[in-house]
């Protein structure tokens, strides 16, 4: 893996990001949704890629690690919202299955980031700086 310098040079962040938009276009502004489904919703795809973002930027794998899986959570919550979204007729079976496929790919990304992390012997940036 080469040096990403920036959150937003990781494609798994860019996934997460075009996920978001997914949720924005297709339930966020879908008139079937009822004001809570889309306020959860919308919470809980945005935390995928803002915890990708904070995790980075703490320039330690732990707690990148740390970060990594509670977005790996919201990815389950989006995907269980989906659900409950296509149980009450919100969402065609198409965009549903394409919502939740990507939700799903979006998690089995994290997990291999996550164990790449866990296996990694470079432990962070953080703990390359010289300390006068």
């Amino acid at each position: 893996m080469g040096t990403i310098n920036n959150f937003e040079d990781l494609e798994i962040w860019k996934d997460a990001r075009r996920l978001c938009e997914l949720i924005y276009q297709n339930c966020l502004q879908n008139d079937k949704f009822q004001r809570h489904d889309k306020s959860q919703i919308d919470r809980a795809s945005s935390s995928i890629m803002d915890n990708i973002a904070e995790g980075f930027e703490r320039e330690g794998n732990r707690e990148f690690i740390n970060f990594l899986t509670m977005s790996k959570g919201s990815c389950g919550e989006v995907r269980s919202q989906l659900i409950r979204a296509y149980d009450r007729k919100y969402l065609d079976e198409e965009k549903f299955l394409k919502l939740k496929n990507e939700s799903i790919e979006i998690s089995k990304k994290l997990s291999g980031f996550i164990n790449y992390l866990k296996n990694s012997t470079h432990k962070g940036n953080k703990f390359n700086r010289n300390i006068e």
